[in-house]
């Protein structure tokens, strides 16, 4: 994917000129477009030499619905006041981060407050959330629980309860379900249950079901699935298997250490309101991988497409979506 600016230059900015010039070509590279209307005549407004007045800079005026904008309308930039500069350095950060980037670290690097460097993560992860699209081929199926640890705790008959794989009732996790094509895309998101309905719903509406062969665990919730795909196989872990000629879960398993690592070593916490968000970071990620031909240059242009039509207010970073 050829790009026409490099951002791994981020550090380079002479101005918020400059960084405004950069944004423009990643977000019109075909020639600016009015977000109103989708004009494609705007012009730059520039402040008058004879006037004592400021105009924004950036700032473009459509032909055709007469209305003033600036590449940041219409997008998860719209209404911030952090400059340019720093959104591409930020951009550019959350998207090379294999494990991803705390706010903390964002605070540091950036020189924000904490509430805006939070806030900024959590609008660069929405820019992530991946369009619909259907998987198709060798998919692999996997659920993991994420979230805090289990303690041990008391009896009635006065012995301690030891900590094991969590369930439906463990309300210190939070499950999390993905589907990873072999050599393609991924997609996880938190469900509330753990059930055959839960899980088959939600495999068969981002499935191409007569072009999917489908791999999982010996989980009961997977039996079924067989149903209108090309196929189904399933590994046997009980059993001490883990591959079986091509049958097996590694690659979505591969892809939960990614997710693990990055809440564990870099997060360290995070709330159950918020883990779509962390899902489609680390699914966006995976998707555009360098195995797959995309460089950090690549995945920041498109985080930067990723961004278009979309609005978060620090009110409901929080909201959640159906599964």
């Amino acid at each position: 994917m050829a790009t026409t600016c490099n951002l791994t230059k981020f550090t380079a900015f002479k101005s918020e000129d400059e960084a405004i010039a950069m944004l423009e070509r990643l977000r019109w590279p075909n020639g600016v477009a009015c977000p109103h209307c989708g004009g494609v005549d705007p012009y730059r407004l520039t402040p008058k030499a004879t006037t004592k007045t400021r105009t924004q800079k950036g700032l473009w005026k459509c032909s055709q619905c007469r209305k003033k904008f600036t590449v940041k309308v219409g997008t998860i930039f719209e209404a911030s006041h952090i400059p340019v500069s720093k959104w591409l350095m930020a951009l550019h950060l959350i998207s090379a981060s294999k494990k991803g980037i705390s706010a903390l670290q964002l605070q540091r690097m950036l020189g924000l407050t904490y509430r805006a460097a939070w806030f900024m993560a959590h609008r660069l992860r929405y820019a992530m959330q991946a369009d619909t699209f259907l998987m198709s081929g060798t998919v692999e199926v996997d659920e993991t629980y994420v979230g805090g640890k289990r303690r041990a705790g008391s009896r009635k008959d006065g012995r301690t309860t030891l900590t094991g794989r969590p369930g439906p009732q463990d309300k210190t996790k939070s499950a999390v379900v993905a589907l990873v094509e072999r050599k393609g895309r991924a997609v996880a998101f938190p469900v509330a249950r753990v059930d055959g309905r839960t899980l088959q719903e939600a495999i068969r509406t981002r499935t191409r079901p007569k072009a999917t062969f489908m791999m999982s665990d010996e989980l009961h919730a997977y039996d079924g699935l067989v149903m209108g795909f090309a196929g189904h196989e399933t590994i046997k872990h009980s059993r001490g298997e883990y591959v079986r000629e091509n049958v097996h879960t590694n690659t979505v398993e591969g892809f939960f250490s990614l997710l693990k690592r990055g809440i564990v070593g870099t997060f360290h916490h995070v709330s159950k309101g918020h883990l779509h968000r962390y899902c489609d970071e680390f699914a966006f990620r995976y998707s555009t991988r360098v195995a797959l031909g995309y460089n950090d240059t690549d995945r920041a242009a498109m985080l930067v497409l990723g961004a278009e039509g979309k609005r978060l207010t620090y009110k409901q970073p929080s909201s959640t979506r159906a599964n």
